[in-house]
């Protein structure tokens, strides 16, 4: 270290900006334990890359993403978070007396008696021009968040794993028809979730078919373009919604080898709480949930990270 100013040390460090983080820093600003969340590259999280969000309890008429992240980090400052964006760029959980320590930046270290992680997961996409065009217009990484919206349309999803499978059913009770699309002649999915498609009458199922592009007016989705594969043959199918179920990535990179995490990279907590496997460190929201990956359960977690790192910190301070 250079200079004093570039050490800081704080009770509670909270990496992640998302519903998981900010209700984290609420809770753990009203423990006074005096917080400090770093935003991450994007502040706010998955949900500002959401246009409507209509399941969130607290809003009856529904709410957009960026306003419900501005929302609640209105809140978390209320009750005297600080708030900075920057992102972790490395971590060490190893150090003697339980204090931590996290690189900021490159630049600025921050040791912190708690941790918590909230750095959430990153939608995978396909990476067409096309479908970053119409993100939040008609295209979605979440049936069970966007499905509502398109309630007796023509969809298409993309994926053939257990997710896609789950949210290809799940679209089929809302939606007149779903084409799923698969590029492979069978499925990744469990044999249970294979037969709840076949037997879903309004589920057409594409093998062997890879997405070309999502067709729109500038506006919103009209139609998408796909290609067999096998026979070469190119279609456009009519649709207004167009779902990418391939799986998400945990960013977890950060702490591969420190913390204990899933094949995947999801980190692993113990049971029913949000500890990991080091003393003092939690995570919270989509980094350690891989089954329901929703803005309210990972505001349930955030609350619960906060509420153990208090109980952590009182036990430290009671044993001293």
């Amino acid at each position: 270290m250079n200079t004093q100013e570039e050490v800081e040390h704080v009770q509670c460090l909270i990496i992640g900006s998302g519903p998981a983080g900010y209700t984290a820093a609420i809770y753990a600003a009203r423990a006074d334990m005096k917080p400090v969340i770093y935003t991450g590259l994007v502040p706010g999280g998955q949900l500002t890359q959401t246009t409507e969000v209509d399941n969130f309890p607290g809003y009856p008429n529904g709410i957009t993403g960026p306003v419900m992240m501005e929302d609640l980090r209105a809140q978390a400052e209320r009750f005297g978070t600080s708030v900075r964006f920057g992102y972790a760029t490395k971590v060490d959980f190893s150090i003697i007396g339980g204090v931590h320590s996290v690189e900021i930046d490159n630049i600025k270290t921050i040791t912190a008696d708690t941790v918590i992680i909230a750095t959430g997961a990153t939608a995978k996409w396909l990476g067409l021009d096309s479908e970053e065009k119409y993100n939040g217009f008609g295209v979605s990484a979440c049936a069970v968040c966007d499905g509502f919206f398109f309630k007796g349309q023509d969809v298409a999803i993309v994926g053939a794993g257990d997710t896609a499978a789950e949210e290809a059913t799940y679209l089929a009770k809302l939606c007149n028809k779903v084409h799923m699309l698969v590029r492979r002649d069978e499925f990744r999915a469990s044999k249970a979730m294979v037969h709840r498609v076949l037997n879903t009458p309004n589920i057409e199922i594409h093998y062997n078919t890879e997405t070309q592009e999502v067709l729109g007016d500038g506006q919103v989705v009209t139609g998408l373009r796909v290609k067999n594969n096998q026979t070469q043959e190119v279609k456009d199918l009519d649709i207004t919604g167009f779902f990418v179920a391939i799986g998400h990535k945990p960013n977890t990179d950060l702490f591969k080898g420190i913390l204990d995490m899933d094949e995947t990279g999801y980190l692993i907590t113990k049971p029913n709480v949000t500890a990991t496997n080091i003393p003092g460190v939690f995570a919270c929201g989509d980094v350690q949930d891989n089954v329901y990956r929703q803005a309210i359960t990972a505001a349930g977690t955030g609350c619960m990270a906060a509420l153990e790192a208090e109980r952590y910190l009182a036990s430290k301070e009671g044993g001293e």
